[in-house]
């Protein structure tokens, strides 16, 4: 398990899914690149992200559909 893959991933998706975000394929796509290579650039590998989630693609759908910028942690 990956602790430093599901810590960038929570980060990750609270500071770069944009509340206009859609949840159509072309959309996740495209959000799914820009999430490995901002990875990439801290130096954690994919691997460590995809270990942790069942399905990362359900799992931005969910944070696009489910999106409330009115919760805070």
């Amino acid at each position: 398990m990956s602790t430093r893959g599901i810590n960038f991933l929570d980060r990750w998706i609270a500071s770069n899914i944009p509340e206009t975000a859609t949840a159509d394929a072309v959309s996740v796509s495209e959000l799914t690149h820009k999430l490995f290579a901002d990875a990439k650039a801290l130096g954690i590998k994919r691997e460590e992200i995809d270990e942790e989630v069942s399905s990362l693609y359900r799992t931005l759908v969910d944070a696009i559909v489910h999106f409330d910028p009115g919760v805070s942690e």
